[in-house]
Protein backbone atom coordinates (compact mmCIF):
# COMPACT_ATOMS: atom_id res chain seq x y z
CA UNK A 1 0.00 0.00 0.00
CA UNK A 2 1.03 3.66 -0.37
CA UNK A 3 0.62 6.26 1.73
CA UNK A 4 -0.34 10.34 0.96
CA UNK A 5 -0.60 13.09 3.54
CA UNK A 6 -2.05 16.13 1.59
CA UNK A 7 -1.25 19.47 3.22
CA UNK A 8 -2.12 17.70 7.09
CA UNK A 9 -2.58 19.48 9.72
CA UNK A 10 -3.39 19.33 13.26
CA UNK A 11 -4.29 21.77 15.85
CA UNK A 12 -5.05 21.46 19.50
CA UNK A 13 -6.69 24.62 20.54
CA UNK A 14 -4.38 27.62 19.84
CA UNK A 15 -1.43 25.43 19.31
CA UNK A 16 -0.23 23.87 15.76
CA UNK A 17 1.08 20.48 16.63
CA UNK A 18 1.25 19.29 12.64
CA UNK A 19 1.54 22.14 10.45
CA UNK A 20 0.46 21.45 6.62
CA UNK A 21 2.44 18.54 5.79
CA UNK A 22 2.45 16.80 2.14
CA UNK A 23 4.08 13.69 2.32
CA UNK A 24 4.37 10.25 0.26
CA UNK A 25 5.40 7.04 1.04
CA UNK A 26 5.62 3.99 -1.33
CA UNK A 27 5.40 0.06 -0.45
CA UNK A 28 8.69 -1.52 0.55
CA UNK A 29 10.29 2.03 1.31
CA UNK A 30 11.63 2.97 5.26
CA UNK A 31 10.92 6.17 5.90
CA UNK A 32 12.87 7.61 8.99
CA UNK A 33 10.62 10.09 11.46
CA UNK A 34 13.79 12.82 12.18
CA UNK A 35 13.63 15.75 15.32
CA UNK A 36 13.89 16.22 19.16
CA UNK A 37 11.57 16.01 21.60
CA UNK A 38 8.06 17.57 20.60
CA UNK A 39 9.02 17.94 16.65
CA UNK A 40 5.73 15.96 16.15
CA UNK A 41 6.73 12.73 15.51
CA UNK A 42 4.25 10.80 17.72
CA UNK A 43 1.16 12.82 16.14
CA UNK A 44 2.24 12.24 12.66
CA UNK A 45 1.99 8.83 13.03
CA UNK A 46 -1.01 8.71 15.17
CA UNK A 47 -2.58 10.78 12.19
CA UNK A 48 -1.07 8.17 9.52
CA UNK A 49 -2.71 5.24 11.88
CA UNK A 50 -6.23 6.61 12.31
CA UNK A 51 -5.77 7.29 15.88
CA UNK A 52 -6.19 10.82 15.40
CA UNK A 53 -7.83 13.10 12.97
CA UNK A 54 -6.37 16.19 11.32
CA UNK A 55 -7.77 19.34 11.61
CA UNK A 56 -7.14 20.11 8.16
CA UNK A 57 -5.72 18.02 4.76
CA UNK A 58 -6.22 14.48 3.86
CA UNK A 59 -4.67 11.35 4.70
CA UNK A 60 -4.33 8.83 1.52
CA UNK A 61 -4.38 5.45 1.16
CA UNK A 62 -3.48 3.42 -2.31
CA UNK A 63 -5.72 6.87 -3.46
CA UNK A 64 -8.20 6.82 -1.31
CA UNK A 65 -9.35 9.23 1.37
CA UNK A 66 -8.85 7.37 5.08
CA UNK A 67 -9.19 10.09 6.74
CA UNK A 68 -12.02 9.83 8.59
CA UNK A 69 -11.74 5.89 9.10
CA UNK A 70 -10.74 4.53 12.76
CA UNK A 71 -7.37 2.43 13.28
CA UNK A 72 -9.51 -0.57 13.56
CA UNK A 73 -10.65 -0.36 9.96
CA UNK A 74 -7.09 0.53 8.60
CA UNK A 75 -4.67 -2.16 7.84
CA UNK A 76 -1.97 -0.89 10.07
CA UNK A 77 0.29 -2.11 12.99
CA UNK A 78 2.02 0.47 15.52
CA UNK A 79 4.79 -0.43 18.21
CA UNK A 80 5.79 2.11 20.42
CA UNK A 81 8.54 3.45 23.57
CA UNK A 82 7.28 1.65 25.95
CA UNK A 83 7.05 -3.04 25.94
CA UNK A 84 3.41 -3.08 25.51
CA UNK A 85 2.32 -5.97 26.28
CA UNK A 86 -0.66 -8.38 27.89
CA UNK A 87 1.17 -9.63 31.44
CA UNK A 88 -1.21 -12.71 31.63
CA UNK A 89 -0.56 -13.61 28.62
CA UNK A 90 2.20 -15.86 27.23
CA UNK A 91 4.40 -14.62 24.74
CA UNK A 92 2.27 -17.20 22.29
CA UNK A 93 -1.05 -15.37 23.03
CA UNK A 94 0.12 -11.87 22.68
CA UNK A 95 1.81 -12.58 19.62
CA UNK A 96 -1.48 -14.46 18.05
CA UNK A 97 -3.81 -12.23 19.66
CA UNK A 98 -4.37 -9.87 16.63
CA UNK A 99 -4.55 -12.54 14.67
CA UNK A 100 -7.36 -14.64 16.90
CA UNK A 101 -9.27 -11.27 16.51
CA UNK A 102 -9.03 -10.75 12.31
CA UNK A 103 -10.83 -14.48 13.00
CA UNK A 104 -7.86 -16.82 11.69
CA UNK A 105 -7.86 -20.11 11.52
CA UNK A 106 -6.13 -22.22 14.53
CA UNK A 107 -2.91 -23.69 11.82
CA UNK A 108 -2.73 -20.17 10.00
CA UNK A 109 -2.23 -18.93 13.69
CA UNK A 110 0.35 -21.41 15.25
CA UNK A 111 2.26 -21.11 11.55
CA UNK A 112 2.53 -17.19 11.87
CA UNK A 113 3.14 -17.16 14.95
CA UNK A 114 6.24 -19.42 15.68
CA UNK A 115 6.90 -18.04 12.30
CA UNK A 116 7.29 -14.27 13.72
CA UNK A 117 8.63 -15.62 16.69
CA UNK A 118 11.59 -17.52 15.58
CA UNK A 119 12.14 -14.26 13.37
CA UNK A 120 12.70 -12.45 16.64
CA UNK A 121 14.52 -15.07 18.56
CA UNK A 122 11.62 -15.87 20.98
CA UNK A 123 11.34 -19.60 19.70
CA UNK A 124 12.04 -20.75 23.31
CA UNK A 125 10.62 -18.24 25.06
CA UNK A 126 7.03 -18.64 24.00
CA UNK A 127 5.56 -20.50 26.94
CA UNK A 128 6.46 -17.59 29.34
CA UNK A 129 4.59 -14.20 30.78
CA UNK A 130 6.05 -11.16 30.15
CA UNK A 131 7.07 -10.35 33.68
CA UNK A 132 9.69 -12.87 33.51
CA UNK A 133 11.71 -11.35 30.11
CA UNK A 134 13.92 -9.08 29.93
CA UNK A 135 13.50 -5.73 28.96
CA UNK A 136 14.84 -6.40 24.68
CA UNK A 137 12.71 -9.87 24.93
CA UNK A 138 9.44 -8.21 25.65
CA UNK A 139 10.42 -5.47 22.97
CA UNK A 140 10.99 -8.92 21.02
CA UNK A 141 7.22 -9.11 22.14
CA UNK A 142 6.17 -6.44 20.90
CA UNK A 143 7.88 -6.29 17.81
CA UNK A 144 6.82 -10.08 17.23
CA UNK A 145 3.42 -8.98 17.32
CA UNK A 146 3.07 -5.89 15.54
CA UNK A 147 5.06 -7.79 12.55
CA UNK A 148 2.95 -10.77 12.43
CA UNK A 149 -0.14 -9.00 11.06
CA UNK A 150 1.71 -8.83 8.23
CA UNK A 151 0.23 -4.85 8.06
CA UNK A 152 0.40 -2.44 4.91
CA UNK A 153 1.49 0.47 7.39
CA UNK A 154 4.25 -0.61 10.05
CA UNK A 155 4.92 2.51 12.47
CA UNK A 156 8.14 2.52 14.49
CA UNK A 157 7.37 5.18 17.87
CA UNK A 158 10.99 5.40 19.35
CA UNK A 159 10.87 1.49 19.68
CA UNK A 160 14.43 0.77 21.11
CA UNK A 161 14.57 4.20 23.05
CA UNK A 162 14.51 2.35 26.32
CA UNK A 163 16.84 -0.44 25.65
CA UNK A 164 20.68 -0.76 26.86
CA UNK A 165 22.98 0.49 24.08
CA UNK A 166 24.14 -3.27 23.04
CA UNK A 167 20.77 -4.22 22.80
CA UNK A 168 19.39 -1.23 20.81
CA UNK A 169 22.94 -2.21 18.32
CA UNK A 170 21.38 -5.60 17.74
CA UNK A 171 18.29 -4.85 17.47
CA UNK A 172 19.09 -2.01 14.95
CA UNK A 173 20.76 -4.37 12.72
CA UNK A 174 17.82 -7.23 13.00
CA UNK A 175 15.06 -4.64 12.10
CA UNK A 176 16.59 -3.55 8.85
CA UNK A 177 17.15 -6.95 7.60
CA UNK A 178 12.98 -8.08 8.62
CA UNK A 179 11.86 -4.64 7.13
CA UNK A 180 13.90 -5.22 4.19
CA UNK A 181 12.16 -8.54 3.10
CA UNK A 182 8.33 -7.07 3.62
CA UNK A 183 6.42 -5.21 1.21
CA UNK A 184 4.90 -2.56 3.72
CA UNK A 185 5.84 1.30 4.32
CA UNK A 186 7.77 1.02 7.17
CA UNK A 187 7.86 4.85 9.41
CA UNK A 188 10.66 4.26 12.46
CA UNK A 189 10.67 7.94 14.61
CA UNK A 190 13.81 8.71 16.31
CA UNK A 191 15.23 11.61 18.01
CA UNK A 192 19.14 10.31 17.11
CA UNK A 193 20.75 11.38 14.50
CA UNK A 194 23.39 8.76 14.22
CA UNK A 195 20.24 5.79 14.36
CA UNK A 196 18.73 7.79 11.44
CA UNK A 197 21.66 6.84 9.63
CA UNK A 198 22.20 3.19 10.85
CA UNK A 199 18.65 2.76 9.82
CA UNK A 200 18.84 4.57 6.42
CA UNK A 201 16.36 4.43 3.91
CA UNK A 202 14.76 8.25 3.80
CA UNK A 203 14.68 10.63 6.09
CA UNK A 204 11.89 13.50 7.16
CA UNK A 205 13.42 15.81 9.56
CA UNK A 206 10.71 17.69 11.29
CA UNK A 207 10.77 20.57 13.94
CA UNK A 208 7.62 22.20 15.88
CA UNK A 209 5.08 20.15 13.61
CA UNK A 210 7.03 21.31 10.16
CA UNK A 211 8.81 18.82 7.84
CA UNK A 212 11.64 20.81 7.02
CA UNK A 213 13.31 18.32 4.76
CA UNK A 214 13.19 15.03 3.37
CA UNK A 215 14.83 12.47 0.78
CA UNK A 216 17.36 9.81 0.80
CA UNK A 217 19.58 9.63 4.85
CA UNK A 218 22.36 10.19 3.30
CA UNK A 219 21.39 13.06 1.21
CA UNK A 220 19.89 14.84 3.48
CA UNK A 221 22.79 14.20 5.80
CA UNK A 222 25.35 15.72 3.80
CA UNK A 223 23.43 18.42 2.01
CA UNK A 224 21.00 19.78 4.77
CA UNK A 225 18.64 22.22 2.86
CA UNK A 226 19.31 24.81 5.99
CA UNK A 227 21.00 25.45 9.50
CA UNK A 228 18.24 24.37 10.80
CA UNK A 229 18.16 20.96 9.23
CA UNK A 230 22.08 20.94 9.75
CA UNK A 231 21.30 21.24 13.53
CA UNK A 232 18.93 18.20 13.63
CA UNK A 233 20.56 16.35 11.63
CA UNK A 234 24.22 16.56 13.70
CA UNK A 235 24.96 15.05 17.05
CA UNK A 236 26.84 17.15 18.11
CA UNK A 237 24.54 20.36 16.42
CA UNK A 238 26.39 21.57 13.75
CA UNK A 239 28.94 24.59 14.91
CA UNK A 240 27.56 27.86 12.44
CA UNK A 241 30.05 30.83 12.48
CA UNK A 242 28.94 34.12 10.66
CA UNK A 243 31.28 35.04 7.82
CA UNK A 244 31.69 37.46 4.78
CA UNK A 245 33.10 36.34 1.17
CA UNK A 246 36.09 38.94 0.17
CA UNK A 247 39.06 38.98 -1.93
CA UNK A 248 39.09 35.12 -2.35
CA UNK A 249 38.84 33.90 0.60
CA UNK A 250 36.28 33.25 3.34
CA UNK A 251 36.73 35.65 6.61
CA UNK A 252 34.68 33.51 9.72
CA UNK A 253 34.40 34.55 13.05
CA UNK A 254 35.55 38.16 12.35
CA UNK A 255 38.38 36.98 10.11
CA UNK A 256 40.36 34.94 12.99
CA UNK A 257 39.75 31.83 9.93
CA UNK A 258 40.78 32.18 6.72
CA UNK A 259 39.57 29.90 4.10
CA UNK A 260 40.22 29.61 0.61
CA UNK A 261 37.48 29.82 -2.02
CA UNK A 262 38.22 26.45 -3.78
CA UNK A 263 36.45 23.01 -4.46
CA UNK A 264 32.62 23.46 -3.45
CA UNK A 265 33.41 26.72 -2.15
CA UNK A 266 34.40 28.59 -5.31
CA UNK A 267 31.37 29.90 -6.57
CA UNK A 268 30.07 31.59 -3.31
CA UNK A 269 29.43 35.24 -4.31
CA UNK A 270 31.08 38.21 -2.11
CA UNK A 271 28.63 38.85 0.90
CA UNK A 272 27.32 37.58 4.35
CA UNK A 273 27.04 34.14 4.93
CA UNK A 274 26.70 31.48 7.84
CA UNK A 275 29.42 28.96 8.05
CA UNK A 276 28.87 25.53 9.55
CA UNK A 277 31.20 22.77 10.08
CA UNK A 278 30.26 19.46 12.58
CA UNK A 279 32.04 18.47 15.35
CA UNK A 280 33.50 15.51 13.77
CA UNK A 281 35.52 17.41 10.87
CA UNK A 282 37.21 19.25 13.58
CA UNK A 283 40.22 18.34 15.39
CA UNK A 284 42.91 19.94 17.96
CA UNK A 285 45.36 17.48 15.64
CA UNK A 286 46.10 18.17 12.29
CA UNK A 287 45.32 15.36 10.06
CA UNK A 288 46.11 16.79 6.26
CA UNK A 289 48.06 19.37 5.11
CA UNK A 290 45.73 21.84 3.56
CA UNK A 291 44.06 21.61 7.31
CA UNK A 292 43.47 25.50 8.59
CA UNK A 293 44.40 26.12 12.58
CA UNK A 294 43.34 28.71 14.17
CA UNK A 295 43.05 30.06 17.86
CA UNK A 296 40.50 28.84 20.52
CA UNK A 297 39.41 28.59 24.45
CA UNK A 298 38.84 25.11 26.05
CA UNK A 299 35.20 25.92 28.05
CA UNK A 300 34.55 22.19 28.73
CA UNK A 301 36.44 18.58 27.96
CA UNK A 302 34.38 15.73 27.96
CA UNK A 303 36.14 12.39 27.28
CA UNK A 304 33.56 9.75 26.33
CA UNK A 305 34.97 6.22 25.62
CA UNK A 306 37.63 6.55 22.88
CA UNK A 307 36.87 10.28 21.66
CA UNK A 308 37.07 13.76 23.40
CA UNK A 309 34.65 16.34 22.85
CA UNK A 310 36.13 19.59 23.53
CA UNK A 311 33.82 22.60 24.25
CA UNK A 312 35.73 25.80 22.61
CA UNK A 313 34.87 29.82 22.37
CA UNK A 314 36.05 30.75 18.71
CA UNK A 315 35.28 34.51 18.73
CA UNK A 316 32.37 34.72 21.01
CA UNK A 317 30.90 31.43 19.40
CA UNK A 318 30.48 28.29 21.05
CA UNK A 319 31.87 25.54 19.09
CA UNK A 320 32.42 21.34 19.83
CA UNK A 321 35.28 19.95 18.44
CA UNK A 322 35.23 15.58 18.33
CA UNK A 323 38.67 14.35 18.29
CA UNK A 324 39.43 11.07 18.26
CA UNK A 325 41.59 9.62 21.46
CA UNK A 326 41.58 11.11 25.12
CA UNK A 327 42.67 14.23 25.22
CA UNK A 328 43.38 16.33 28.87
CA UNK A 329 42.95 19.78 28.20
CA UNK A 330 42.23 22.42 30.81
CA UNK A 331 39.52 24.62 31.03
CA UNK A 332 40.60 28.53 29.56
CA UNK A 333 43.26 26.76 28.16
CA UNK A 334 44.33 28.33 24.82
CA UNK A 335 44.54 25.79 21.97
CA UNK A 336 45.13 25.16 18.08
CA UNK A 337 41.73 24.06 15.94
CA UNK A 338 41.78 22.95 13.24
CA UNK A 339 39.45 22.82 9.74
CA UNK A 340 39.75 21.58 6.32
CA UNK A 341 37.68 23.96 4.01
CA UNK A 342 36.36 21.03 2.00
CA UNK A 343 33.98 19.49 5.42
CA UNK A 344 32.52 23.46 5.45
CA UNK A 345 29.06 24.19 3.86
CA UNK A 346 28.05 27.71 3.78
CA UNK A 347 24.45 29.10 4.54
CA UNK A 348 22.60 32.32 2.97
CA UNK A 349 20.99 35.60 5.26
CA UNK A 350 17.92 33.35 5.49
CA UNK A 351 19.39 29.87 6.60
CA UNK A 352 19.30 28.04 3.46
CA UNK A 353 22.44 26.14 1.80
CA UNK A 354 24.20 27.42 -0.46
CA UNK A 355 27.34 25.37 -0.62
CA UNK A 356 27.76 21.59 0.69
CA UNK A 357 30.69 19.40 0.72
CA UNK A 358 30.77 16.73 -2.47
CA UNK A 359 29.81 13.21 -0.72
CA UNK A 360 33.10 11.41 0.81
CA UNK A 361 32.16 8.66 -2.10
CA UNK A 362 31.80 11.16 -4.99
CA UNK A 363 34.78 13.26 -3.63
CA UNK A 364 37.14 9.90 -3.75
CA UNK A 365 35.83 9.65 -6.92
CA UNK A 366 36.66 12.85 -8.35
CA UNK A 367 39.97 12.84 -6.28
Amino acid sequence: MSLALENVGKTVGHETHIADIDLTMEPGRFYVLLGPTLAGKTTLMRLMAGLDRPTSGRVLVDGGDVTGTPVRKRNVAMVYQQFINYPSFTVYDNIASPLRRAGLSRDEVDRRVRESAETLKLGNLLDRLPGELSGGQQQRTALARALVKDAGLLLLDEPLVNLDYKLREELRVELRQIFSRRSAVVVYATTEPSEALIMGGDTVVLSEGRLLQHGATHDVYHHPASMQVGRSFSDPPMNFIPGEVVGGEAWLGGGRIRLPLSGHLAEIAPGRYSFGVRANHLGVVRNRQDDIAFAASVELSEISGSETFVHVDVDGTAWVVQEEGVHSLGLGENIEVFVNPRNVYAFDANGWLVASPPRPGAREAAE
